[in-house]
């Protein structure tokens, strides 16, 4: 798909499929008839045991792949390579619909071997779908671009990691080059990859948290000195309310339909905020429920459904915050009196800003009305010991700083933090993103970095480095010449895909540490070369002997990792491996002993234990079962802020309301058969499509104003910040259960359509639920 993009760059770059979609966007090319229709069943239920069936059948593992269910996510097992949900320990079979399709792709027999490269040039396999390129299967051994041929030739580990250092050390600056990782990297090869990353001498460390949850973190850390969530699996135990803002529990992390499950049965009350309506917020069959599945007993997941305006969260949250201190003037006893004067600052200040916010102007924003809202905010005062938790509904938008500040607020006006049952939980994607963060991949200096620098010997570089925005613009104009990607399908996965791949196609060197062929791999720099990795359901063999890595989940426990499956190819390293090796290459009078660290996990932990604040005594935590939960401050109510207190924000409510009438807010979503940028099928179970992602959803009255039926090809046009305009062509228009004003489509395919100036002044977030488009016919 091609960008108009108002730029010298706005041609059709190679590796990017063509302006007029194939039937299946970047999934599979199918051959039937697409198809919509409403959803009427419960989530997960025999639909995902199906689901699983026709998986592991497809990729020829019926019998390893439904193995894999007895050991994903058990103590003595691997953690699943997909969400960062947190294991149910109480669970035998803790494992979801999603899991089972994501390590079945990652187990296929299906390799991709030097013969395949021989037959196909880079030209040609551009134009393939990303669904074909990683349905080859999995990577076997080291290969490097050869642009005489145009093809990936085979290339030796050695050759491969002195054609990596060599570049790296002839580099003008450090800061010439970017080292991004996509969320999946072990604890342990997180932080390897920023101590080399640091020696060599840049804070240039990009990572998906800088296009997810980036603002989930500023905001906790500016309201309450961490930034995480403070909860745990035993505390959506307790509460006796769940908020669920913004997240598509069935397909994004469907093991919490076992926690939301669990709660409407003992009482507590669930409420989900979204301008979809979604399967996973109505009803569901869990399916290691084995009595529910048989005798097809459902169970609600909700007890309310608000459909938020897009960006409207922020005066939502107000909104219930003015409910909670309208209910304070005859009943003091509402608001947690001691609490508010014990650790909290500017209570007072808070109150007065939502007592001058007019109910007008809140329905106005949240697009909701009065009776609405006072409904929700019924049922937080009912609950004691309220959750609430958010996902990139609430953060991929220009004030998602300000929104999760603002759920702060709420939780902080009753004392729903620093207590079991309550506290902010925000759902986050990736198997291991926060522990990539927690161990040092941030383009910001970690504040252990002293403890770095001292027991390993080095000097970090003490300037902010690139995130992913600035990325793809120091590509662009030339500031960064080599890419590192640690995982991931970077050119997809970012927004602007057409100034995305200009971008890499400027570098001297791209590198892409992978388990499969994608996208990423076409799209390059000069001098390319894929070094395939273990993943995570394979041993690891180094000089010791077996070895297992740590990961930590989306609340902050963490816990370890053994592989149980002979790896795909001999030729096969594990990322902490081919790591080391980039760093003795390019770091050749380095007195960090990288291969020694190799040899033996442990080693690494040791030093890890040292420098990482929760981390003493790391090898023996990993040692009891489920692993161990990082202390938190704002658990024990110790708020790491400047003022010592739980700071609330007076941040004012912004207008979302687009300013032309003819102007939708689209955002950007996953179908239910996909995991990030991998797609599965271009089947959406959930939302009822068959054979179909280059589509959009729109509201009904949204379709008739524009005088369009269902099915109807359409051109969807948005227009950046700077002026320049992108647009997709010949997206069936669908109608959806959402909001007048919003609209909803398939990512990678729409990234397109979010520009390089399109990203949050709070957050720095590319603005993916938050685009300004116009809808028209194709001619």
């Amino acid at each position: 798909m091609t960008s108009d993009h108002q730029s010298p760059d706005s041609s059709r770059v190679p590796g990017l499929l063509p302006e007029v979609p194939r039937q299946g966007g970047y999934g599979p090319v199918t051959d039937g008839a697409w198809s919509s229709s409403p959803y009427r069943h419960a989530a997960a239920s025999w639909g995902a045991a199906k689901s699983v069936g026709s998986i592991l059948f497809q990729q020829r593992e019926l019998i390893r792949g439904a193995r894999s269910m007895f050991v994903m996510n058990h103590p003595t097992g691997y953690d699943c390579p997909g969400c960062a949900w947190p294991d149910d320990k109480k669970l035998t079979l803790d494992f979801c619909e999603n899991g089972v399709k994501h390590v079945t792709w990652e187990m296929t027999p299906k390799r991709v071997k030097r013969e395949f490269f021989a037959q196909h040039t880079v030209s040609e396999l551009a134009d393939w779908t990303d669904f074909e390129l990683e349905n080859e299967g999995r990577l076997t051994e080291p290969m490097a671009y050869d642009e005489q041929s145009d093809r990936y030739v085979p290339i030796s580990w050695d050759d491969a990691f002195t054609l990596v250092g060599d570049v790296l050390r002839g580099l003008a600056s450090p800061n010439e080059a970017a080292f991004y990782t996509s969320g999946r990297l072990s604890n342990e090869a997180t932080f390897l990859y920023q101590l080399m990353a640091r020696e060599y001498g840049t804070n240039n460390l990009p990572d998906c948290s800088n296009m997810c949850h980036e603002a989930s973190g500023r905001a906790l850390k500016a309201s309450i000195g961490t930034a995480k969530g403070t909860c745990d699996l035993d505390d959506w135990e307790e509460s006796d309310a769940l908020f669920v803002m913004g997240v598509n529990a069935a397909s994004n992390a469907p093991r919490m339909l076992t926690a939301l499950a669990n709660a409407t049965r003992r009482g507590a009350q669930v409420v989900h905020i979204n301008p979809l309506v979604e399967a996973g917020e109505t009803k569901t069959i869990v399916p290691h429920e084995i009595v529910d599945m048989a005798m097809m007993k459902e169970t609600s997941v909700s007890d309310l459904n608000m459909q938020v305006r897009p960006g409207g969260d922020l005066a939502l949250m107000r909104g219930l915050a003015k409910v909670v201190l309208e209910a304070a003037e005859s009943d003091p006893t509402v608001l947690d009196r001691a609490f508010l004067e014990g650790f909290t600052a500017e209570f007072e200040a808070y109150r007065d800003l939502v007592t001058a916010t007019s109910w007008d102007e809140i329905t106005a924003q949240a697009g909701l009305s009065e009776e609405e809202i006072r409904r929700a905010g019924q049922i937080y005062l009912d609950a004691d010991k309220t959750v609430i938790s958010w996902c990139l509904g609430v953060t991929q938008h220009e004030h998602g700083v300000d929104t999760v500040r603002e759920i702060t607020n709420l939780l902080l006006l009753r004392g729903n933090i620093g207590r079991p049952g309550a506290g902010p939980s925000p759902v986050r994607g990736h198997s291991n993103v926060q522990g990539n963060r927690t161990c040092g991949i941030d383009h910001r200096l970690p504040a252990w970095a002293d403890n770095l620098d001292e027991v390993c010997g080095i000097v970090s570089p003490r300037a902010n480095g690139f995130d992913t925005v600035n990325s793809i613009e120091a590509m662009n104009d030339g500031r960064v010449k080599v890419f590192v990607g640690m995982g991931g399908n970077f050119v997809l996965a970012a927004p602007d895909t057409v100034y995305t791949a200009a971008g890499l196609r400027k570098t001297e060197l791209t590198v892409q540490v992978s388990t499969k062929l994608n996208r990423s791999h076409l799209v390059h720099g000069r001098r390319a070369v894929i070094l395939p990795c273990l993943g995570r359901t394979e041993k690891d063999e180094q000089a010791s002997g077996l070895q297992g890595v740590t990961v930590e989940d989306a609340m902050s426990m963490v816990h370890i990792s053994h592989g149980k499956r002979r790896p795909a190819s001999t030729e096969l390293k594990s990322e902490m491996a081919i790591i080391a090796g980039i760093a003795q290459a390019t770091l050749p009078e380095s007195r960090t002993p990288w291969q020694w660290y190799v040899d033996n996990y442990d080693r690494l932990r040791d030093v890890m234990a040292k420098v990482l604040p929760g981390f003493e005594g790391f090898n023996e935590l990993i040692k009891v079962p489920g692993g161990f939960r990082i202390p938190q401050p704002a658990r024990e109510r110790v708020f790491q802020t400047p003022s010592g207190r739980a700071e609330f924000s007076l941040a004012p409510m912004p207008n979302v309301i687009p300013a032309e009438e003819d102007v939708l807010i689209l955002g950007t979503m996953r179908s239910h058969d996909q995991w990030n940028t991998t797609i599965y099928s271009a089947n959406d179970r959930y939302r009822g499509i068959k054979n179909l992602r280059e589509l959009i959803f729109l509201n009904e009255a949204d379709m008739r104003a524009r005088g369009l039926a269902e099915g109807d090809f359409v051109d969807i046009t948005s227009t950046s910040r700077d002026g320049s305009q992108r647009t997709l062509r010949r997206f069936r228009a669908l109608r959806y259960d959402l909001p007048r004003g919003a609209a909803s489509g398939y990512m990678p395919e729409m990234n397109a359509l979010v520009g390089i100036a399109d990203y949050s002044t709070q957050s720095d977030q590319p603005l993916m639920k938050n685009v300004a488009v116009r809808i028209s016919k194709s001619a």
